[in-house]
């Protein structure tokens, strides 16, 4: 009885006592205008920033706010307290000439869940994805993992055990669990969840590769694609980096050619090819 008690109240606890006014003027405040959607470990956080730095852009309170995901069960007027209310909406309007906000969450990308309720809550929300090289993304992930105490065997154990799993498992069964390094970066199987249910207009597809080399001219096209003015932001960020030793030659070009039918199978889907070779 204790647990059905708790779980009832634990959406009241979390929207007034852990987010206070916030929580309190939610049915005040927006819903997003965009999300970036994925992908784990290629630069999301950063990319976030980088957007939110346009004078027509309001940030949510926090980064992976993961609510399509696992905060679902705390209920709209949550996530509603995460944005700003409609009156400071209306007051950058005015300064600028437009308003929007949003929010990145890496972790919707391969949960069928998450694009249903998105498209039921808010159908016509802007969805931008940011790809890496897959091997690169793998072992950033992996790097992340021995960091945090989650793992204990070597990459290239790490990968091989990995394998033998996605050889056995459904793809969400591997995408799903803790040592899902490869899984997460077999992109097409993730991104056709999201374009089975939105229309290609409201995508918007880069790398992290070209967002490193051009950041301005990446932004711009962001910028365009969300519908707002031009702007040169001063200094894009680059959040969460982490030096770690460098990949094995011989695993990387393993994991290339491991990858190779999978990117492939992106690009023909996105119709577009990103310098993943090397």
């Amino acid at each position: 009885m204790w647990n059905n008690i708790r779980d009832s109240l634990s959406p009241k606890y979390h929207r007034f006592f852990k987010r206070g006014i916030a929580g309190i003027t939610a049915s005040n405040r927006v819903l997003p205008n965009f999300i970036i959607i994925g992908t784990v470990r290629s630069g999301t956080t950063s990319l976030y920033y980088n957007i939110c730095e346009h004078p027509s852009v309001l940030p949510a309170a926090y980064d992976e706010i993961g609510f399509f995901d696992s905060n679902f069960h705390l209920g709209i007027n949550w996530y509603r307290s995460m944005f700003p209310t409609e009156k400071k909406m209306e007051e950058i309007k005015k300064d600028t000439g437009f308003a929007i906000t949003g929010e990145d969450t890496p972790f919707y990308f391969w949960k069928k869940e998450a694009v249903e309720r998105i498209s039921h809550i808010i159908p016509n929300s802007k969805l931008i994805v940011i790809f890496r090289n897959p091997v690169d993304r793998a072992y950033s992930n992996y790097n992340l993992a021995v960091r945090t105490g989650n793992e204990e065997l070597s990459f290239e154990n790490a990968i091989e055990e990995e394998i033998e799993f996605i050889r056995n498992h459904t793809f969400r069964e591997s995408v799903d669990r803790r040592r899902s390094y490869l899984a997460k970066g077999i992109y097409a199987e993730q991104l056709e969840i999201w374009k089975n249910i939105f229309p290609e207009n409201q995508i918007h597809i880069i790398c992290m590769e070209d967002m490193e080399k051009d950041p301005q001219n990446e932004l711009l096209k962001i910028f365009q694609f969300l519908k707002i003015p031009k702007y040169k932001i001063k200094n894009p960020q680059k959040q969460k980096m982490v030096k770690y030793v460098k990949m094995d030659a011989n695993t990387r070009r393993k994991l290339l050619d491991y990858y190779k039918p999978y990117n492939e199978k992106l690009f023909n889907i996105i119709q577009k090819k990103f310098e993943w070779f090397d």
